[in-house]
């Protein structure tokens, strides 16, 4: 046995390895879905092979459910820390969406292959949900959101407006005839949405929209 040899970057840095691989499996699951994704595929993309994506995940199975929970902790944080005005908010969770479509993806091929009654990590997810409704609950107490809105249909109207774009892009182009990527439609699309947001905020709590629209 060669005592000289350096250990394996696997063996240096584990934490880093896993997230190596959990990138590399979110590529190829948003591309192909879960079905048409393969582990040889994902294991070329981090430079490795099946028996490290074993050693750390197990399976495919859980390689997938591994990918959603990490998603779904990242989203989770950066909603906790974006701002309170939907003003602000609105076209922050745009701009993220455009810069996270692999995810935007996984989410479609998820709604294409599984019933909502198979979501994976289900529970989980739905418990995310609900402390973001609890959050929106506290903002709407603070009168950053209109009282009189279901929080619930709050927040799918706050995710269709920001979520939408990236997930159709054609439609962006078909309507606006512009690109999703042109920094142009970017722009306007941010602002609109904050001229918009002023419909979840109560009358007397809202910013002069002319400000926005100057």
């Amino acid at each position: 046995m060669n005592q000289n040899r350096k250990p394996s970057a696997t063996t240096r840095d584990p934490e880093r390895t896993r997230r190596r691989i959990l990138a590399a499996a979110l590529a190829e699951f948003s591309a192909k879905g879960f079905a048409g994704a393969r582990v040889d595929a994902i294991a070329r993309r981090t430079g490795g092979n099946k028996r490290m994506l074993y050693h750390y995940f197990g399976n495919k199975a859980a390689l997938f459910s591994a990918v959603l929970r990490f998603k779904t902790s990242q989203r989770r944080s950066w909603a906790a820390a974006a701002p309170k005005d939907p003003m602000e908010r609105l076209p922050l969770w745009f701009q993220t969406a455009c810069a996270d479509l692999d995810w935007i993806r996984l989410l479609q091929w998820e709604a294409l292959e599984r019933p909502a009654k198979a979501m994976v990590n289900g529970p989980e997810r739905r418990a995310a949900a609900v402390t973001g409704l609890r959050r929106m609950r506290r903002r709407q107490l603070d009168g950053h959101l209109i009282a009189s809105f279901d929080l619930r249909h709050v927040a799918l109207a706050m995710q269709s407006l920001t979520l939408f774009p990236a997930a159709f892009p054609q439609i962006v182009r078909l309507t606006t005839g512009q690109s999703l990527s042109d920094p142009k439609f970017q722009a306007a699309y941010r602002k609109f949405l904050a001229e918009f947001a002023a419909a979840f905020r109560p009358a007397n709590g809202g910013k002069n929209l002319e400000s926005i629209r100057q």
